[in-house]
């Protein structure tokens, strides 16, 4: 998982990326419509947390999409298995993307690489959840605590990042999208989550339970909006198959 982060320093200079965006931007295009909202809530410059819901496979293009148009274009934490798929392996190695290796010893490697990155002013798209949702009615679950980890480690900001409606294009076991009739995808990135409180605890699963929970209810309150609906008391825990209440 030895990576140089001071090779293309300045996203923009990423000639892969830059041809990746190329294919990828029109065929996302032509599969929904857009209704994007709060690109004015991403800082311009230096080291940025994005983290987003997962509802479907799809999600990791979405929202690359959002913060490439944002002039963010971001390094995703992605399961180290992609890394072995031809082609995309190749592109996501010269795209500097980050493979996480869950569940062995090196998996704590994910997150120095990403904090050195945030160090050399990258932008860090991070799917907290660490899988597709398991909630019954489609939201945000209780998620890994990892970005909390990033968070107070990096002190950097975190900005929430909703997505809406990329499940009727992609549901969850679909292998094909659905193009007709044409659905529109909503993405909302929301104001930094402020977690300055916490950066002089001590980094216990307290703190990180309550670091990761805070930025996990920006993003459901933005999907509520999205939805037209209260959202749930708690956050659906895929390991008791329980909500649990806050």
């Amino acid at each position: 998982m030895n990576d140089s982060t001071t090779r293309d320093a300045h996203p923009g200079k990423n000639g892969t990326y830059r041809f990746a965006a190329m294919i990828i931007k029109p065929l996302v295009t032509l599969m929904f419509g857009k209704k994007w909202r709060g690109m004015e809530n991403i800082p311009s410059d230096g080291g940025i947390i994005v983290a987003a819901n997962h509802a479907s496979l799809l999600d990791p293009l979405t929202a690359a999409h959002f913060l490439y148009n944002a002039n963010r274009p971001p390094r995703i934490l992605a399961k180290a298995s992609l890394w072995r798929v031809p082609f995309v392996g190749w592109v996501l190695r010269r795209t500097q993307m980050i493979p996480v290796l869950r569940g062995s010893a090196e998996a704590s490697q994910s997150l120095e690489i990403a904090k050195e990155r945030l160090d050399a002013g990258f932008c860090i798209a991070v799917f907290p959840e660490g899988t597709l949702t398991r909630d019954p009615e489609g939201w945000p679950m209780q998620a890994r605590t990892g970005v909390a980890r990033l968070a107070l480690a990096s002190q950097r900001p975190v900005i929430p990042l909703a997505q809406w409606g990329v499940t009727d294009v992609l549901p969850r076991g679909g292998k094909f999208p659905k193009l007709f009739p044409r659905q529109t995808v909503q993405l909302r990135a929301g104001k930094p989550v402020d977690l300055s409180d916490l950066y002089d605890r001590p980094t216990d699963s307290h703190t990180l339970r309550e670091a990761t929970d805070r930025i996990m209810r920006a993003i459901t309150e933005m999907i509520a909006e999205m939805r037209g609906e209260q959202p749930p008391a708690g956050f659906y825990n895929p390991r008791t198959h329980a909500r649990e209440e806050q």
